[in-house]
């Protein structure tokens, strides 16, 4: 049955037409929907009787809990939820699940939400891509992971998939995210990740949400060889597009880097990155390169080396650039004990 949420304020309006409401109630279902996140139409109190019902034969809510939980001994908190009823191109299965990870620190609730079942982007040092790719998620299925919580103050597009290869429902979940008729959400609370594919221009030129792309090495042919999206939109042309627009703090780019000793480590490396981004208003968050992703990594590269950068080497890459004006941090990993971390989630059909 099509769900309620997810669904703009205009098509509400239609939906309210069409089980015989005054088009006004559309505002109302919208501020039941993302305003009180209700879970059954009997909450939608100033709705009438019969046109509850009426919603009823034709829509659910679109909100369910997860199925599973596990906790991180630093806090961190993973979600698996069951997808249903999806049309999947690689199977006649009904039944799929994605995982939500939920990051607590200080005053701060981090949410990173999945996109797709799967992802096809085939990054060789990341686990969820050895899932292949096995559907879409609506925008109902994307905001059903925010929803179930009523604590967070950010939310990163970070899980499974590659966001921008599913455009049409991240945008529409931002836009009912960040609209006055729903959330209500400052764009600067939302982060959404991307490899770098062509559909990223779509959103930079219709979100105001903070960008995120995976960069992972400054040469494109070395990039190519563990990131096959480069051959769909090499480094450079992404970094030419981000430098059409402007990055400041209402709105920010940066750029995710994980570090491998002697692949992408190097002064080589750094004297091209400052090259690149010189111009560019950006950061760098350097990411230690995870035990549990290692082995995948090994196993899918030719080299079958593929060593982790170790502290001081990552402390000497962070300080050359920001010393070169190029602004650079390491990020704390969270939660890689229940394989919650950068490149761990693999869930799978239970």
């Amino acid at each position: 049955m099509e769900a309620l949420l997810g669904k703009t304020l205009s098509e509400l309006q239609v939906v309210a037409q069409n089980a015989g409401l005054p088009r006004f109630a559309g505002k109302q279902l919208a501020e039941w929907l993302y305003v009180h996140r209700v879970t059954s139409f009997d909450e939608m109190t100033n709705i009438s009787l019969k046109g509850r019902e009426a919603l009823k034969s034709q829509y659910s809510i679109g909100r369910h809990a997860p199925v599973r939980e596990a906790v991180s001994k630093d806090g961190t908190r993973k979600y698996l939820f069951e997808i249903s009823d999806l049309k999947s191109p690689t199977s006649n299965d009904e039944h799929w699940f994605i995982e939500s990870v939920y990051i607590p620190e200080d005053d701060r609730a981090t949410l990173c939400v999945s996109t797709q079942i799967g992802c096809k982007m085939g990054c060789r040092f990341c686990m969820t891509g050895t899932l292949g790719f096995h559907g879409q998620l609506s925008a109902a299925e994307i905001l059903n992971q925010i929803f179930y919580f009523d604590d967070l103050t950010n939310v990163v597009f970070m899980g499974e998939g590659e966001p921008m290869d599913n455009i049409d429902n991240v945008l529409r979940s931002l836009e009912i995210m960040t609209a006055p008729y729903g959330c209500g959400w400052s764009p600067k609370r939302i982060t959404v990740s991307t490899v770098g594919v062509p559909q990223m221009k779509r959103f930079l030129d219709e979100s105001e949400c903070h960008l995120a792309v995976s960069m992972h090495n400054s040469f494109g042919v070395e990039r190519a060889a563990i990131m096959p999206a480069e051959k769909i939109m090499h480094l450079t042309d992404i970094i030419t597009l981000l430098k059409q627009y402007d990055w400041n703090h209402q709105r920010r780019v940066s750029f995710e880097y994980i570090c491998w000793a002697g692949k992408n480590d190097t002064p080589r490396h750094a004297n091209e990155l400052v090259r690149l981004l010189n111009g560019l208003n950006c950061r760098i968050n350097l990411i230690r390169f995870h035990e549990g992703v290692e082995q995948v990594a090994t196993n899918n590269l030719a080299d079958r080396h593929f060593p982790a950068s170790d502290e001081k080497q990552m402390e000497w890459f962070r300080d050359y650039l920001t010393d070169h004006g190029v602004t650079t941090t390491i990020r704390r990993s969270r939660g890689e004990d229940i394989l919650a971390a950068c490149g761990m989630l693999v869930a799978q059909e239970k």
